[in-house]
C-alpha cells in the first residue's frame, strides 16, 4: 500500500535529487527524459544547496549508474529495468543503465545463517556440510554455494537480503510520488507515463521478492524444456526452500559474458549465438512461457555445451492466440507480405476496424524495408517490433502488455546473441523456428487439435446439454408472459434464439465427435 505521507516522501525526493546532483547526474537524466529547460535549471537551483545531503557514489562510474548504485539495491533494481526500456529512457541511457549488473557488496555472514535458520527452521550445520562464503551478490539477494547434510548434493543456496523488502516498500513510495511529480510539472513527459511504468516494476519486484513464486516458475518452466535438447535449467530443491532462502541444484559452467573464456572452452560462438535467439523463440510460441530475463549474467554453458539458465525471477507469459498472431506477424515480416501482416493485425483487433488496410500496409512497408535493406548483421528483429509498435500506435492500437514484453525480451535476447556473433543474421536465425510453429499451428494438424479441444471442452457439459435445450424448447413453444408487452416479447426471442444456440451446440458436439471417431477408425 502505498504510504501518503508527503513529508517522509518529500524528504526521499530530497535526498534522491541530491544524489543525482552530487554525481552530476541530474541535468543529464532530465534532458534523457526530455524535461523541458526551465524544470532542468529550476531542478538544479534547488538541489545544489542541499545536495552535501546526498551519496557522493564512484567518480569511476557514469553519473546516473553512479547516482543509482548510491542509493541503493532498490534504485539498481529500477535502473535494471528501465535499461529494457529504450522507449522510456531513449537508447544513449538505456544503454548506460545496462552496466548496471549483479555485483553488489554481499551482506553478512552471520545475517546469511540466521536468515537460513529463521526460515528453514535449523542451523546451517544442520542442513549443510559445507556452505561457503557468497559467490555472487545482486540487489535482491546472494549466492552461497554449499552441499546437503542428508544426500551430499552440491547446491546453491539464493537468500533474500535481510529487510530489502521493508526497503523496496519504502522506495517504491517516494517512486510514485517522483513520479507524480514528473506527470504534475512536466507534461511532455506525460507520454513517457511515468507512473505506469513505476507499477510495472512495483509488480515486477513484489514477484521477484517472494522466492516461492520464482520456486514455481522454475518448477513449471522445467516441465516444459525438460525434453528440449542443449537447454536446462536446475531443479529447485523444495524441502530447503521458502519465501526468502530459494536452494536448487548447482550448476558449473563459464558466464554467457565471458566471451574469452567460452572461445578457449571450444564453444561455438556462431552457433550459441543462434541458439539462445532459438530457444527463446521456440519458448514462447511453443509454450507461451518464456524466461523473461535472459541477459548474460542468467545463462552458463555448460561442460557439455549445454545453454543453460539461471533466475526466473521475471517470467513471460502469452496465450495461444496472441502467439499465433505474433507468428503471423513475423512469418508475414519474412515473406515480406505486408497485406497479410495488416489483415492480421485487424483480424486480432489490434488496430480500429475503421482505418484503412490499405493505408495501414504500406506504413508497414516503410518499417520493414529499410531494415531488409541493411547488411546482414545489421538486420535486427527487436528494431523492426519497436518500429512496428510505433506504426500501430500512430493507427490507434492499445497497448499490448504481452507483446510488449515479448518485444523487450526480444532486445535483450539479440543482443546477447549478437556479442557471441556480430554477424549474426537475425531473420535466418528465427525463420526455421517460426516457419516449424506456422506449420505445426495454421494447418491442416492445427484445425484438428482445435476441433478435438473444442469436443473436450463441450463433453464437460454433456450430460447438461440435452435438458438444457429441452428446456429452452418447452419455454420457447409456451410462452407464459403477455406477449402484447413488449419486453415479453424480446425475452421470449431471445430464449429462442437461446434454444436454438443450445441445439446447435449440442448438434455441433455431436457431429465433432462423430468426425473424431471417424478420423480415428481412419
Amino acid at each position: 500500500m502505498e504510504d501518503l505521507n508527503p513529508v517522509s516522501n518529500l524528504w526521499r525526493l530530497i535526498r534522491t535529487g541530491a544524489t543525482f546532483q552530487r554525481t552530476g547526474a541530474l541535468d543529464y537524466a532530465m534532458r534523457q527524459f526530455g524535461a523541458p529547460g526551465s524544470l532542468r535549471i529550476t531542478a538544479k537551483v534547488l538541489m545544489w544547496p542541499v545536495q552535501w545531503l546526498g551519496e557522493r557514489g564512484d567518480p569511476a562510474q557514469p553519473p546516473v549508474v553512479r547516482a543509482i548504485t548510491a542509493l541503493g539495491p532498490s534504485y539498481i533494481k529500477f535502473g535494471q529495468i528501465l535499461s529494457t526500456r529504450p522507449d522510456v529512457t531513449g537508447p544513449e541511457l538505456s544503454r548506460e543503465l545496462k552496466i548496471l549488473q549483479d555485483k553488489l557488496p554481499p551482506f553478512p555472514m552471520d545475517a546469511a545463517r540466521r536468515e537460513v535458520e529463521r526460515e528453514l527452521g535449523a542451523p546451517v550445520e544442520a542442513l549443510f556440510i559445507e556452505f561457503s562464503q557468497p559467490v555472487a551478490a545482486a540487489s535482491i539477494a546472494q549466492v552461497h554455494r554449499a552441499r546437503r547434510a542428508d544426500t551430499g548434493e552440491e547446491v546453491a543456496v539464493k537468500i533474500r537480503r535481510p529487510g530489502i523488502a521493508r526497503a523496496f516498500d519504502r522506495d517504491i513510495q517516494a517512486f510514485y510520488f517522483v513520479a507524480r511529480t514528473i506527470e504534475l510539472l512536466a507534461p511532455k513527459a506525460r507520454r513517457l507515463k511515468p507512473t505506469q511504468v513505476i507499477a510495472h516494476f512495483h509488480g515486477v519486484v513484489k514477484q521477484e521478492l517472494d522466492f516461492r513464486l520464482e520456486a514455481s516458475a522454475a518448477a513449471e518452466f522445467g516441465a516444459n524444456v525438460e525434453k528440449d535438447e542443449g537447454f536446462r535449467i536446475p531443479q529447485v530443491i523444495w524441502p530447503l526452500s521458502s519465501e526468502t532462502v530459494l536452494t536448487s541444484q548447482w550448476v558449473s559452467g563459464t558466464q554467457m559474458g565471458d566471451l574469452e573464456g567460452l572461445r578457449a572452452s571450444g564453444i561455438d560462438m556462431k552457433a550459441m549465438g543462434a541458439r539462445v535467439v532459438q530457444v527463446f523463440l521456440n519458448h514462447a510460441l511453443r509454450d507461451g512461457y518464456f524466461h523473461a530475463d535472459m541477459h548474460q549474467g542468467n545463462l552458463k554453458v555448460g561442460p557439455d555445451g549445454d545453454l543453460i539458465a539461471l533466475d526466473f525471477g521475471i517470467m513471460g507469459r502469452i496465450d495461444a492466440y496472441t502467439r499465433r498472431v505474433f507468428a503471423e506477424i513475423v512469418y508475414g515480416f519474412l515473406r515480406q507480405n505486408y497485406r497479410r501482416v495488416a489483415e492480421v493485425h485487424f483480424e486480432a483487433g489490434y488496430v480500429p476496424p475503421d482505418r484503412d488496410i490499405d493505408e495501414f500496409a504500406q506504413a508497414l512497408r516503410t518499417v520493414a524495408e529499410p531494415i531488409f535493406g541493411q547488411d546482414a548483421s545489421r538486420i535486427s528483429m527487436a528494431k523492426l517490433l519497436a518500429h512496428l509498435f510505433d506504426v500501430t500506435e500512430r493507427f490507434g492500437m492499445e497497448t499490448q502488455t504481452q507483446l510488449i514484453l515479448l518485444q523487450r525480451t526480444m532486445v535483450v535476447v539479440e543482443g546477447v546473441g549478437r556479442s557471441l556473433d556480430p554477424h549474426m543474421n537475425m531473420w535466418q536465425v528465427a525463420r526455421p523456428v517460426v516457419e516449424r510453429y506456422i506449420r505445426d499451428n495454421l494447418g491442416p494438424r492445427a484445425v484438428a487439435r482445435d476441433l478435438a479441444e473444442t469436443v473436450r471442452i463441450l463433453s464437460r457439459f454433456g450430460p447438461l446439454l440435452p435438458r438444457m435445450a429441452e428446456a429452452a424448447l418447452i419455454r420457447t413453444n409456451n410462452p407464459v408472459e403477455d406477449e402484447d408487452d413488449p419486453q415479453a416479447r424480446r425475452r421470449s426471442r431471445r430464449r429462442g434464439r437461446a434454444a436454438w444456440a443450445l441445439a446447435g451446440m449440442a448438434m455441433g458436439a455431436a457431429i465433432a465427435l462423430t468426425s473424431v471417431w471417424l478420423a480415428q477408425a481412419l
